[in-house]
């Protein structure tokens, strides 16, 4: 290897991290990973490895799996690798200062959303669901509180109309991977001007829990449909009928191509306004949606005319 190459440690833990460790493998000499624990994870709760895990050990990068950061001995581990720098990649933690002072020159952060907008753990997502016509990529170097540090570098792209937050996560990693080739190299060598971001034009993007997939029928269809693409892979738009939990998988906006049914229009929202062979529709507020793909609880997916064919749902029927 090359002595030219500068020293890396990479934090990361989930696809979304592994083009960005990829390409920090190009650009440098990476002498560590550390990502989350193994955790329970489906029906069976079997332990299951983060996907850099695994992405580390084909690179052969030595891994870690610390199970707590604020402890000495964790801190002294990042020294004690004499690394330049650390990329951090959706970890999931946040770094205490003893640890981010680690590195030679800190630790870079690839955060997917054109900050100071969308800070917090899932900016996809909440970008997708609040309707957002543009994210992008920002690289900051990381400071003790929640990606607020300077930033750097940033590149936008737009977000599709029909895309789900899962479909645009595959995009924006791809899109950290080319950033961190580019600029990572140049932070390195000093070439970048850190610039403090503006803390008033802020806004947040919590953590998702499972509550935040349940679908609320009085917002607009377009709203609506945003929700459930963005809450796509995970934790999944849902409602209830007749006293159980149908998801949502996914929707097509009826309003904006003026194909309301007349009876929309004077519907309470989450009533079943249409239901035939061909369309299930919904009424939300100012407007409707069609229903195309859900999963009954207990069941597999399937389109929403199935579902009614099976006596699942019927006309008038009201969800939620």
């Amino acid at each position: 290897m090359s002595s030219s190459r500068p020293r890396a440690l990479f934090f990361g833990s989930p696809a979304f991290a592994v083009p960005s460790l990829d390409a920090l493998q190009a650009v440098a000499d990476v002498v560590g990973a550390v990502c989350q624990p193994d955790k329970p994870a489906g029906r069976g709760l079997a332990m299951s490895a983060p996907a850099v895990k695994a992405r580390a050990a084909e690179l052969g990068v030595p891994l870690v799996q610390p199970a707590k950061l604020r402890t000495g001995e964790f801190a002294q581990w990042v020294r004690d690798q004499g690394a330049d720098v650390a990329l951090v990649v959706a970890y999931g933690r946040i770094l205490p200062a003893e640890v981010l002072s680690g590195p030679r020159l800190g630790c870079v952060n690839v955060h997917a959303s054109l900050l100071p907008r969308y800070r917090g753990a899932a900016p996809i997502a909440w970008a997708v669901v609040r309707g957002e016509r543009e994210t992008g990529v920002s690289l900051m170097k990381l400071d003790e509180g929640l990606d607020t540090g300077p930033v750097f570098a940033t590149k936008a792209t737009p977000i599709g109309p029909e895309e789900t937050a899962g479909e645009l996560s595959e995009r924006l990693a791809l899109i950290g991977a080319e950033m961190t080739r580019a600029w990572l190299p140049r932070y390195v060598a000093g070439g970048c001007v850190l610039e403090a971001q503006d803390g008033a034009r802020a806004t947040m993007a919590p953590i998702l829990a499972k509550e935040d997939g349940r679908i609320d029928w009085n917002r607009t269809p377009r709203q609506v449909h945003d929700h459930v693409r963005g809450m796509s892979p995970w934790p999944r738009a849902f409602t209830t009928t007749n006293g159980r939990v149908v998801k949502v998988l996914a929707t097509h906006v009826l309003t904006e191509s003026g194909a309301d049914p007349p009876a929309a229009t004077a519907a309470a929202p989450g009533v079943v306004v249409f239901a035939d062979k061909a369309r299930v529709i919904v009424a939300c507020a100012n407007g409707s949606l069609q229903l195309e793909v859900v999963q009954p609880e207990g069941k597999r997916a399937m389109r929403a005319t199935e579902w009614l064919a099976g006596r699942g749902i019927h006309e008038g029927d009201r969800l939620g």
